[in-house]
């Protein structure tokens, strides 16, 4: 340790290093949001739907840095054995692979015609001769293509192909841990992760759990007060798998799961120090699952549902720790919900208006974003000034404000607890059911 500590103080006397944040890397991959709003595309106007995947995607980037490794043990090439490696090619475990691999795959896509999206890197769209448009979707090494044409899709595969070592696996049954099942008569599309959620019951020992009707129950008033305060609670506590269980609760809701948003968002505000009455509403949620494994989003060509449809609610003061209140909003198209959220609100508001024009002002960003995707896919005086930026975009009429009763309001269910019947109201309103 001596020996240590005098190498330390002579590496910092010359002025070895210096210390300074970790540069940020950007790993590009497409949204969910994009995902959902191209399957909402692909049942509204039957398009084809294939999958792809690139074997050892991070190989094919190419550094932009010298960076040297030994030869792998047991592999050393005769009569080099001094020798090190000089990488030219992205490597497994490098921190620079996904983004060189991006850089890699973005520099031979715009080159054949296909243009990036600009609200979502990882989305692809080319304008075909007929009018008609096809779409590649870059989730790191699985690929997503949707036209109307099965000989542009083809196409687009063989050139792929030539370009890259891939494996094709045809018609999308599933992507992301998220499976799809289609009715192409009726133009119907449903997206659940059945399987996923019994693999999690099982994990957790919840298989055999008993059933509840809601995700959250009005009993649960979960706050930073029931966190363990003594060595015993925390040492109890430790054994609790509950990261792993909230993680594996936000992927669903991340996913197909919207109904799950508020509950998840609540139990992952103690994801640092959670208590039992905290690992029992988790437990709570599970039960709800168990019930409702077959839910998923159903997209369908309807009247009316061609454009994008959003609701928004605000729970003012319902946080019990310091009143803070909570924004929900939900935004559907082809009749299916493709983006949702939970949150708590930034700032302390002062009532109910404030905190239902502040929800209304962080959902018109989202739903701007909407808007150029679906655009680029074909389809008081107390409150701060950034929050005015909603008067600007119902001026110009990017933004279409409309009174919808408590009763019809599906973001309802996604600030707060409801009842039973006003959840299953909600689920239906955005067509989220049994399979």
């Amino acid at each position: 340790m001596e020996a240590m500590v005098e190498e330390n103080e002579s590496l910092s006397k010359n002025k070895t290093w210096e210390l300074t944040e970790l540069p940020k890397g950007k790993k590009p991959i497409v949204r969910h949001t994009s995902i959902r709003a191209v399957l909402a595309l692909v049942a509204d106007q039957d398009l084809e739907l294939e999958q792809l995947d690139v074997k050892t995607a991070f190989l094919h980037g190419n550094l932009e840095e010298e960076i040297f490794m030994e030869q792998p043990e047991g592999f050393k090439q005769p009569g080099t054995e001094n020798l090190v490696c000089r990488l030219k090619k992205s490597l497994y475990g490098l921190k620079q692979s996904p983004r060189q691999w991006y850089k890699r795959f973005d520099s031979y896509m715009i080159p054949i015609g296909y243009t990036r999206c600009e609200y979502d890197c990882c989305v692809y769209v080319r304008i075909l001769e007929d009018g008609s448009y096809i779409f590649l979707l870059l989730y790191v090494d699985d690929m997503l293509i949707a036209a109307k044409s099965m000989c542009e899709v083809n196409r687009l595969k063989s050139l792929l192909h030539k370009e890259f070592e891939m494996k094709d696996l045809g018609a999308t049954k599933k992507i992301l841990g998220m499976e799809i099942r289609r009715d192409r008569e009726a133009r119907k599309l449903w997206l659940s992760q059945k399987n996923y959620i019994r693999k999690v019951l099982e994990k957790f020992s919840m298989l055999d759990a008993k059933p509840v009707s809601t995700p959250l129950a009005n009993h649960f008033r979960l706050s930073s007060s029931q966190c363990p305060n003594n060595e015993e609670e925390i040492e109890n506590m430790s054994k609790v798998p509950y990261a792993s269980a909230v993680g594996c609760l936000m992927y669903e809701m991340v996913c197909t799961r919207p109904d799950l948003a508020h509950a998840v968002s609540t139990v992952s505000r103690y994801m640092a120090n959670p208590g039992r009455e905290h690992w029992n509403a988790v437990k709570w949620i599970f039960r709800y699952l168990k019930g409702t494994a077959e839910h998923g989003i159903l997209f369908s060509r309807q009247p009316g549902t061609n454009s994008v449809v959003g609701y928004v609610d605000a729970d003012y003061a319902g946080e019990v720790d310091d009143r803070r209140s909570t924004t929900g909003y939900v935004f559907t198209l082809s009749g299916g919900p493709i983006c949702w959220k939970s949150t708590l609100q930034s700032i302390v508001t002062m009532s109910t208006t404030e905190a239902e024009y502040m929800a209304a002002a962080e959902t018109a960003k989202e739903a701007l974003w909407l808007k150029g995707l679906v655009k680029e896919l074909a389809w008081t005086k107390h409150i701060d000034v950034r929050f005015h930026k909603i008067r600007e975009l119902i001026v110009t009429g990017d933004i279409v404000l409309e009174k919808v009763h408590t009763s019809e309001n599906a973001a309802d269910m996604l600030t707060k607890p409801v009842t039973t019947a006003k959840f299953k109201h909600c689920l239906d309103l955005v067509n989220v059911s049994s399979l």
